[in-house]
């Protein structure tokens, strides 16, 4: 019997299922948002937020304690310094799931697991990446007609 026995398999030994875990937690901490399917978001889902929780008090302690966790240095890094902050205010309530469908191959229910916010983020990139793309344009257009106008004098 599985009384008090709690969190999910997944279908996985001990070891596989922490090493799967801990993938999944680094790859959302770095991404913002990864897809994958619905158990395994479920089960990834209270580990980012803990890690996130532990963001929020950045001293060396808990920066350990992430680090034992996550797999590389830069998600650490990006924890503690752009994570912690923008999730500041927030009490808890860091990440979503949202239901994707079935993957085609095996049929599995996919979702996609995300940071809330995160979308505002790669909104805002979005728009100051076509923003730099709109002025360069302008600056090279610019140098073309001073060059055609030099041109016909």
């Amino acid at each position: 019997m599985r009384h008090r026995k709690a969190g999910v398999k997944l279908k996985r030994d001990l070891s596989a299922r922490r090493a799967l875990l801990r993938g999944l937690v680094t790859n959302v901490i770095q991404e913002e948002r990864i897809t994958t399917t619905v158990p395994k978001a479920k089960a990834a889902r209270p580990l980012v937020e803990k890690m996130i929780t532990l963001a929020k008090e950045d001293n060396l302690h808990t920066r350990r304690q992430a680090a034992a966790f996550l797999m590389t240095k830069e998600s650490v890094e990006k924890l503690f310094d752009k994570l912690g902050p923008r999730f500041n205010q927030r009490n808890g309530g860091y990440t979503r799931i949202v239901k994707l469908g079935w993957r085609k191959g095996d049929g599995a229910e996919t979702a996609k697991l995300e940071l809330v916010g995160s979308e505002l983020v790669k909104r805002a990139a979005d728009r100051a990446a076509r923003r730099e793309e709109r002025l360069k344009a302008l600056r090279t257009g610019s140098e073309e007609n001073a060059e055609g106008n030099d041109e016909k004098k």
